[in-house]
């Protein structure tokens, strides 16, 4: 962990514990895993964009036919089934 000991760790607990009093830490370690666990999704969101921008690049003769085939009502929903199909058949695989 950082190159800290236990002992440095005990150390620094306690300087918390001094500083902050008891009842103000587990409000600050919640805040610290709030602000964690938004940071990793801010960074999810991001990747999620990022890979969702280079298959969506214009001019690609790919993207620009799932965008017309997209506008043909029930292609979405037979997308959707097609992948469930696929997810139930990779299932039963592992199960054999």
């Amino acid at each position: 962990m950082f190159g800290l000991g236990l002992s440095e760790i005990l150390v620094i607990l306690v300087i918390f514990l001094v500083l902050f009093g008891a009842k103000k830490l587990p409000d600050i370690g919640e805040g610290l895993g709030k602000t964690v666990r938004e940071i990793r999704k801010i960074k999810a969101e991001k990747k999620a964009d990022k890979e969702k921008k280079e298959k969506e690049k214009p001019g690609n003769p790919i993207s620009d036919l799932k965008k017309e085939v997209d506008g043909i009502p029930g292609v979405r929903e037979v997308r959707e089934i097609k992948e469930t199909a696929d997810k139930v058949k990779n299932l039963t695989k592992m199960l054999k």
